[in-house]
């Protein structure tokens, strides 16, 4: 149950970085403040940011091997994206599964260095 827990915090975590960043930017483009070619540029930040916090909250919390536990985060958030991906487009291309392991790779190193900063 405390796993459980410390995965939903760090999905919370993530969820929320993700969905307050892009409302900020989303913000600023809207008013002109930035323009599509940035927005298209933190269109892929966002995420990989949010991830590497998630996997940071969870490597604060675990007590070895950070690089499993943010593999477990990235790969269980991965699969929720490619899902809805699939549902709607109607394919799949390279760029695709790069950023998808760009993802879970972020997610890595996020616990890693989480599990670095623990204090002792």
């Amino acid at each position: 149950m405390k796993y459980l827990k410390r995965i939903l915090k760090a999905f919370l975590f993530t969820a929320l970085s993700i969905l307050i960043l892009t409302f900020i930017f989303t913000f600023l483009n809207y008013f002109g403040i930035i323009n599509n070619k940035i927005m298209m540029v933190f269109k892929i930040i966002i995420p990989i940011f949010s991830l590497a916090l998630g996997g940071f909250i969870l490597g604060k919390g675990a007590n070895k091997r950070g690089y499993l536990e943010g593999l477990k985060l990235g790969l269980i958030i991965t699969l929720l994206i490619l899902i809805g991906n699939l549902i709607f487009k109607e394919h799949l291309v390279l760029k695709d599964f790069i950023f998808y392991l760009s993802l879970i790779i972020s997610s890595m190193f996020g616990s890693m260095f989480g599990i670095n900063t623990k204090k002792e």
